[in-house]
């Protein structure tokens, strides 16, 4: 999917280690995020990008862990398209995820069914070293946020 994104006015960094405290750490830094940004924590918008949040950070510790090598989480928002980019960048180029047949025994792999069935579009972009996967989300009408 292409990225809908321009130029963004607003823009979060932040790098964190590949650990399961990493990717909880990500999830509450995102939300912290964006309740600084207006978006009200509890509403839709905050709600899906934490969710989506938690899946990139915990698919980048998982699968995109090199050992001594942090995953970084990016947020982006650009007003005039009113919308949200998440960004989790690890060193792990070469497991680039796949949306993949649900499978109804296995207990993991149901997480980019749930990026996808959130966001408006997602992706994956190589880097020199490792990748990023990206998921978009558009803020409703009617206010900043709301």
């Amino acid at each position: 999917m292409e990225s809908q994104i321009s130029t963004p006015q607003m823009q979060f960094a932040q790098r964190l280690s590949p650990t399961r405290r990493g990717a909880r750490l990500a999830r509450r830094l995102a939300a912290h995020q964006l309740e600084a940004w207006g978006i009200p924590h509890g509403s839709d918008l905050s709600d899906a990008a934490a969710h989506i949040t938690a899946e990139l950070a915990a698919n980048a510790v998982t699968h995109g862990h090199v050992p001594g090598r942090d995953f970084e989480l990016r947020l982006l928002y650009a007003e005039s398209a009113r919308t949200l980019r998440i960004e989790v960048s690890d060193a792990r180029g070469d497991r680039v995820p796949r949306l993949c047949p649900p499978d109804t025994e296995a207990e993991s792999g149901r997480g980019l069914r749930l990026v996808e069935a959130a966001a408006v579009a997602w992706g994956v972009t190589e880097r020199r070293i490792g990748k990023t996967v990206w998921a978009e989300l558009r803020a409703p009408g009617g206010g900043p946020w709301l």
